[in-house]
């Protein structure tokens, strides 16, 4: 009896342990990469804190002025903000080094965002069909504007707003406000990362809709809801009840709502239209 001959074993086919060293080597190269960026973030403290983090405790912060000007234009005092002054204290013997180190790690952490998702992309790219690899072109790039954005629109009017509410808050005249540096680096950092992470919902969106979680149905029955929300967090953040102030933190927020549903909208079509 003649035995079937073997099928040769494609020598491109890659075996699961294959796969696993490529994974451990792509996150060896972000790991290094945050590390690099982090230890150039280390070095650099004087701007890191002065020019960068403290910088919007002052009131020649660029946000202010801009509202300054814009109130003038619009004759609406209450925009034209001055952040009451706050002291800031260190009680820890390491608390400065470890506010230095933290702060360079996540500053690092979002200067490497743009090289971690190609290493990712170059990871499950062979995975992929011609398709999948042609529909998630630009991928990265779409992905790292929107990180990077929220981080911005964090740093340029969502912490300035909250610094200058929270700083000057006081339930009594009798008790001042010293506020330790760990918790004015904590709140500063956590809201960017958090911003950042939340301008990736149209990513998100996206591939709920590709996979059929979410429909442009379901965001648009809830449509009312986000916006009521969305009104209430602007309302907490912003530091004057007049609704301007509330705006320039509400509408950015709700059009990257409405471009996730025009996202999912246009998945959802494409996915229900015949073949051929």
């Amino acid at each position: 009896m003649i035995r079937p001959l073997k099928k040769p074993k494609d020598d491109n086919e890659m075996t699961f342990w294959d796969h696993l060293d490529e994974l451990r080597a792509t996150l060896w190269h972000i790991i290094i990469a945050i590390l690099i960026t982090s230890i150039l973030a280390f070095t650099f403290k004087e701007i890191l804190f002065d020019r960068i983090i403290l910088a919007p405790k002052s009131p020649d912060f660029i946000t202010y002025r801009i509202l300054c000007k814009i109130g003038a234009w619009l004759s609406l005092q209450s925009l034209c903000i001055t952040p009451e002054k706050f002291e800031l204290i260190n009680i820890n013997l390491a608390g400065q080094f470890t506010s230095h180190m933290n702060i360079s790690l996540i500053t690092g952490l979002i200067l490497a965002i743009p090289y971690a998702l190609w290493e990712l992309w170059r990871f499950i790219k062979p995975g992929l069909t011609p398709d999948e690899v042609m529909a998630a072109r630009g991928g990265v790039i779409v992905t790292s504007i929107l990180f990077l954005t929220g981080v911005l629109f964090s740093y340029f009017v969502v912490a300035p707003l909250m610094i200058n509410f929270l700083g000057g808050y006081m339930v009594s005249a009798s008790v001042s406000n010293q506020i330790a540096l760990t918790s004015y680096v904590s709140a500063i950092t956590m809201m960017t990362l958090l911003m950042g992470l939340l301008f990736e919902l149209p990513v998100l969106v996206l591939f709920l809709t590709r996979i059929g979680i979410l429909t442009p149905s379901f965001l648009r029955k809830y449509r009312k809801h986000t916006a009521i929300a969305i009104l209430i967090i602007s309302g907490i953040i912003t530091p004057s009840p007049d609704i301007f102030s509330q705006l320039i933190v509400a509408v950015p927020l709700y059009a990257l709502f409405e471009f996730s549903v025009a996202i999912s909208s246009r998945i959802h079509k494409n996915k229900t239209l015949p073949a051929g």
